[in-house]
């Protein structure tokens, strides 16, 4: 897997932006295969930044309806990465 592979997008939530401004933690939907290793080597390529610490979550789909159809939207991933002290967070995310 790539960098462009294993990171899918950026989350940009509140929670996520507060996060970012706080804590120094970047949120990003990652392939559900990606572990914490492939996760910190593409965002330390990517952003030309040093990580300290990934913390991964499986989020279930959610059962959606449209009418009398149902079906539920699929399984993702989610990473939290935590920049190492002194590092500049990148500014994907403006308010």
């Amino acid at each position: 897997m790539n960098i462009y592979e294993v990171i899918r997008r950026p989350l940009i939530t509140e929670k996520g932006v507060t996060k970012k401004e706080a804590e120094r933690t970047l949120c990003f939907e990652v392939n559900a295969q990606a572990n914490k290793t492939q996760i910190a080597t593409a965002v330390e390529k990517l952003f030309q930044v040093k990580v300290e610490d990934v913390r991964t979550a499986n989020m279930v789909g959610k059962l959606r309806r449209r009418g009398r159809y149902a079906g539920y939207r699929p399984d993702w991933k989610k990473a939290y990465v935590r920049l190492k002290a002194g590092q500049k967070v990148p500014e994907f995310a403006e308010v």
